[in-house]
């Protein structure tokens, strides 16, 4: 499946819930979801009552468009999460949080995860003093990841931590405003997850 490359209001619209995919703007009257609260397309403010199979098919959707991963990806992680010790929803969850774009994004280095990923790309990160360019790039505990020191003096960049200044870094990672560094102190909790998903129907719709 190829990746999505229309409005991403859109994919909020459809969920019904912010994605949080254009930064700043979403916070804003300008987000697409606060100026039309329903589905696009002609049928899109019909009233649909969804089946057990639908509801658990919205779920693993919301979440890929959460974190921008493709479909066979997202199989990938949840076959890893099913063979680790513990709650497999749980254990999705934290892989997903470990991608390298989604801990650049909760570091405050990108506004939001599709700019993230995109910087990333374009080698302005670091882990462990190696230049990583692979958003998927999972990374551990005790891992560094650091914006290039050629990076810092980016406009883009200085734009990107001035604007994202006063977010909140979950407690499993470290921040160094000074060195612009970043470490993972430990692995993401279900708790330290602030995104409104029902892990347990992934799992239900994975498990037929």
């Amino acid at each position: 499946m190829a990746r999505y490359t229309g409005a991403v209001c859109r994919l909020c619209r459809r969920e019904g819930q912010k994605l949080f995919l254009k930064g700043e703007r979403c916070y804003t009257d300008k987000c697409g979801l606060t100026r039309r609260a329903y589905a696009p397309g002609q049928h899109g403010q019909g009233r649909k009552k969804l089946s057990g199979y639908g509801l658990q098919l919205r779920e693993k959707q919301k979440a890929r468009r959460y974190y921008g991963v493709l479909e066979g990806q997202f199989r990938h992680y949840f076959e890893l999460a099913n063979k680790k010790a513990g709650v497999t929803g749980e254990n999705l969850l934290a892989i997903l949080e470990s991608r390298l774009d989604n801990v650049v994004y909760r570091l405050g280095f990108g506004t939001s995860r599709p700019e993230a990923r995109q910087l990333v790309r374009h080698g302005h990160f670091t882990v462990n003093g190696k230049k990583v360019n692979i958003p998927s790039y999972l990374v551990k505990v005790g891992d560094v990841i650091a914006i290039k020191e050629e990076s810092k003096s980016s406009e883009k960049i200085k734009n990107v931590i001035e604007i994202t200044a006063s977010r909140i870094v979950p407690k499993w990672l470290d921040l160094d405003n000074n060195t612009l560094t970043g470490k993972v102190v430990a692995v993401a909790e279900r708790e330290d997850i602030d995104l409104p998903l029902e892990e347990h129907l992934i799992v239900e719709l994975y498990s037929k």
